[in-house]
C-alpha cells in the first residue's frame, strides 16, 4: 500500500511538475499567456499546493520521477562525482574554493551539496528538504557567501574586514538552537578565512551587551543567530544592528524552529528587514509539514524559487537500518541502574574487542531535571577516574558551559553525553556509537531525530530505549512499526528492588551515587517526573513507584514533600503523595520539558481549525488526511520523567518519515 501510494504521487507529480527540482517561476511562465493576473496567481499557488501535498509525506518521496533517460535518484546519490573545483566555472570566488578544497580538504560534493549549490548560485530562492549529517551546511553557506560577494566584490578582499559595520549586515542565518548556531558560525569562519568577511553569532543564553560590544568593535557581514535573539537585536533601536543591504538569508532546521514556537518571531523578523531590497532566501528543513509551507509563503518569492528534494524515495533512513533495542524496566527505581549497567557493558565490550570502536554515547532524557541528575551522578561516578569522561548539556547551563561541553564531547574518543533535546537535531558529534533514550520520548519524530545522532555518514551505531513499564502502552502506540527489538541483556532492568540477594553491582553503585548528589536535584527530578506523567490509569502506580524510589533507592525516610495545591492542579490530589510545603531550593516543577535554545515563551503557531480560502490551509487539511502525508500534532505528555509537550493531542504522528505499516501498531512484540 505504501509503494502504491508513492506511485500514485509520482504519477500526479509527472502531470504537475516535470522534474524533481521544482521551479515555480517556470510554471508561471507556462501560464503567462493569459491576460488575467488573478488566475495566474491562483494557478501558481495551486502548483505549490500540489507540491506541498507530495513533499509533506513521511517518506519525503520525490515529487516526480526523473525525465526519460535519467536514473533513479537513489542511484544518482551514489554516482555524484562533482568536484568543488568545478564551481569556479559557475563564478564561485577563488577565496571560497581555496578554503573548501585546501583548508577543509573537501574535494567531492555530497549528493545534497551537488543538488542544492547549483540552483542556489543562480540567485533564486531555495526551499530544500534535507536531513542532517548530509553536508547541508556547506550547501547553503557557499551560495550565501557568494551572493554577498556578488553584490559587493570588495568583500572578497582581506581589507574588507576593516570596513565592516554592525549597521550594514549582508547575510543572516537563523537556526533553532544555540549550539547549532555556534556550529554554523564556526564553519562559516573557516570558509571566509581568505576573505574580508566578518562572521558574528548572536544566541540566547549569552550576554547581549558582550555580543554588541564585540560586533561594534569588529563589525559584521554575516550574522548567525537564534530567532529570539535576532528579533531582540533588530527590534532594539539602541542595538545598532541593521541590515539595509541584506543580500541573502538562510533558515536552517525550519521545521524545528516552528516546533518550538518561533513562528511569531520569524514573521516579525521579516517585517523588520528592508522591503525594497531584493534578497535571496534559502529555507532548509528535514520535513515539509503544513507549518513550513505557511512559513515558505511569507519568506520566499513566489515567482522565483525552486524546491530542491534531496531525499530519494529509496533512500534508507537512519531509523530503518540502525539496530534498535528496547528494554522494559520493571520499576522506576531500576531506570538509572539499568542506564549505568548499559554504559558499563558498552565500555567493557569496546575494550575487550579491538575491532570495536571506542564507546561513545549520547544519553537523552526528557527533562532538564533528569538530565541534571544523571549528569551529576555520572560526574560523581568518575571522580576516581574508573568510569568514563562524561558531560551534560541542558537548558539549565549557561551558553558558555553548553558550548564547552559540546566541544569536549566532540573531541573525545570515548565519552558519554547526558543531554536534553537541545542536541537532538542539527548537532554533529563524530563517531557516536550508542544513542540511549531514557523513557518514552514526547513524539515519534523526537525518537527518530535522537537516533540520528549515531550511524552518521554510513558509520555503525546502535540505539537503546530504556522504558519503564508505566510508559510502555504509550510507547507502543507512538513507536509501533519501528524495528525495535526487545532485549533482556540488562540484569538490573527486571531485578526485584526489595531483594537483597544476589543484588547486581549496578544497583548498589547507583544507591551510593544518590548520596553523593545534591538533594535538591533528587527532589526536582521526583516532582518533575510525577507531574510530567499524564497516564491517568497509571498515576497511582507512578506515585507509588516514585515514593519507593525515594525511600528504597535514595534511602530517605520519606518522599519529598509536594504542595497540595499543585497536586490538585495537576490531577494528583488524591494520590499517595507526601503533601506539605516544598523546600525553597526547588524551582517550579510542573512537568515542563526542557526549553529548546532561547525560546522565550510557550506560544505555538496558530492552530485555527476553520476552513480557509488560503490554499495553504486547505493543503494542510488534506496533508493530515493523507496516508503518508501530514503531521498531526502528536503525543502530548506522558510517561516517566515526561516534561510534557504542550502542543496538545490532535492525533496522528509527526510527518517527514516513512510510515509503511508503522502508524502506531499495537501488535509490536515488545
Amino acid at each position: 500500500m505504501f509503494r502504491h501510494g508513492l506511485r500514485s504521487s509520482a504519477g500526479l507529480a509527472r502531470r504537475v511538475l516535470p522534474r524533481a527540482t521544482v521551479t515555480l517561476g517556470r510554471y508561471q511562465h507556462i501560464t503567462a499567456q493569459t491576460n488575467r493576473p488573478a488566475i495566474q496567481a491562483a494557478q501558481s499557488w495551486n502548483a505549490l499546493t500540489q507540491l506541498a501535498r507530495l513533499y509533506s509525506s513521511d517518506a519525503a518521496a520525490p515529487a516526480a520521477e526523473s525525465s526519460a533517460g535519467e536514473q533513479d535518484a537513489s542511484k544518482q546519490s551514489d554516482e555524484w562525482t562533482k568536484e568543488f573545483s568545478s564551481l569556479a566555472e559557475e563564478g564561485v570566488n577563488e577565496t571560497l574554493l581555496r578554503a573548501i578544497t585546501k583548508d577543509l580538504g573537501y574535494r567531492t560534493m555530497s549528493p545534497v551539496q551537488a543538488k542544492t549549490i547549483a540552483p542556489a548560485l543562480k540567485g533564486t530562492d531555495i526551499v530544500a528538504q534535507a536531513k542532517t549529517g548530509t553536508g547541508k551546511t556547506i550547501a547553503f553557506l557557499l551560495p550565501l557567501l557568494q551572493r554577498m560577494i556578488n553584490e559587493d566584490p570588495t568583500l572578497a578582499t582581506r581589507s574588507a574586514k576593516y570596513e565592516a559595520r554592525p549597521d550594514d549586515i549582508r547575510g543572516i542565518i537563523m537556526s533553532p538552537t544555540r549550539e547549532l548556531a555556534e556550529q554554523i558560525a564556526e564553519e562559516a569562519r573557516r570558509l571566509v578565512r581568505h576573505t574580508g568577511l566578518v562572521v558574528q553569532s548572536a544566541v540566547g543564553g549569552t550576554q547581549k551587551n558582550r555580543m554588541l560590544y564585540k560586533t561594534r568593535r569588529e563589525g559584521c557581514h554575516l550574522l548567525v543567530a537564534t530567532p529570539g535573539r535576532l528579533h531582540d537585536l533588530l527590534s532594539d533601536p539602541e542595538s545598532g544592528i541593521q541590515a539595509p543591504n541584506l543580500a541573502a538569508m538562510v533558515l536552517d532546521e525550519a521545521d524545528r524552529m516552528l516546533d518550538v514556537g518561533f513562528e511569531r518571531e520569524l514573521n516579525d523578523i521579516i517585517k523588520l528587514l528592508p522591503r525594497d531590497k531584493v534578497r535571496q532566501t534559502m529555507l532548509v528543513s528535514a520535513t515539509i509539514p503544513d507549518s513550513v509551507i505557511r512559513l515558505t509563503r511569507n519568506m520566499v518569492r513566489a515567482d522565483d524559487f525552486q524546491f530542491v528534494q534531496t531525499i530519494a524515495e529509496s533512500e534508507s533512513l537512519t531509523h530503518e537500518h540502525v539496530p534498535q533495542n528496547v528494554v522494559t524496566v520493571s520499576h522506576i527505581n531500576n531506570i538509572l541502574p539499568a542506564l549505568f549497567e548499559l554504559i558499563g557493558k558498552g565500555l567493557a565490550e569496546s575494550k575487550e574487542n579491538p575491532d570495536k570502536k571506542p564507546f561513545k554515547a549520547i544519553v537523552y532524557l526528557n527533562t532538564t531535571a533528569m538530565t541534571q541528575l544523571a549528569g551529576e551522578m555520572g560526574f560523581a561516578k568518575n571522580r576516581d577516574r574508573t568510569f568514563v569522561r562524561n558531560f551534560s548539556i541542558h537548558s539549565g547551563l549557561t551558553q558558555q558551559a553548553r558550548t564547552r561541553a559540546a566541544e569536549n564531547f566532540r573531541r573525545s574518543q570515548s565519552a558519554v553525553l547526558f543531554s536534553s533535546d537541545v542536541t537532538a537535531r542539527g548537532m554533529d558529534f563524530p563517531d557516536v556509537t550508542h544513542v540511549i533514550q531514557v523513557d518514552c520520548p514526547r513524539d515519534r519524530e523526537t525518537y527518530i531525530h535522537r537516533l540520528g545522532r549515531t550511524a552518521r555518514q554510513k558509520k555503525d551505531g546502535e540505539g537503546w530505549l530504556l522504558l519503564p513499564a508505566t510508559s510502555r502502552p504509550r510507547a507502543r502506540s507512538l513507536l509501533g512499526g519501528l524495528p525495535l527489538k526487545p532485549s533482556t541483556a540488562l540484569e538490573t532492568a527486571s531485578f526485584d528492588i526489595h531483594s537483597d540477594t544476589n543484588q547486581p553491582d549496578a544497583i548498589a553503585e547507583t544507591k551510593k551515587l544518590y548520596s553523593q548528589v545534591p538533594s535538591r536535584l533528587l527532589e526536582e527530578a521526583y516532582r518533575v517526573t510525577i507531574f510530567g506523567s499524564t497516564e491517568r490509569h497509571a498515576r497511582d502506580d507512578v506515585v507509588d513507584q516514585m515514593n519507593e524510589w525515594a525511600t528504597h533507592g535514595w534511602g530517605w525516610q520519606s518522599p519529598p514533600t509536594v504542595s497540595k495545591a499543585k497536586a490538585d492542579r495537576n490531577g494528583f490530589g488524591r494520590t499517595n503523595l507526601n503533601f506539605g510545603p516544598e523546600s525553597s531550593s526547588s524551582s517550579d516543577s510542573r512537568g515542563r520539558s526542557d526549553r529548546f535554545s532561547d525560546r522565550r515563551d510557550n506560544r505555538g503557531f496558530d492552530r485555527d481549525s476553520r476552513r480557509s480560502s488560503d490554499p495553504f490551509d486547505n493543503m494542510k487539511e488534506n496533508a493530515r488526511r493523507s496516508d503518508f502525508g501530514g503531521r498531526g500534532d502528536a503525543g502530548g505528555r506522558g510517561g516517566f520523567s515526561r516534561g510534557g509537550s504542550r502542543s496538545g493531542n490532535r492525533g496522528g504522528n509527526r510527518g517527514g518519515f516513512r510510515r509503511n505499516s508503522d502508524r502506531g501498531s499495537r501488535d509490536s512484540a515488545w
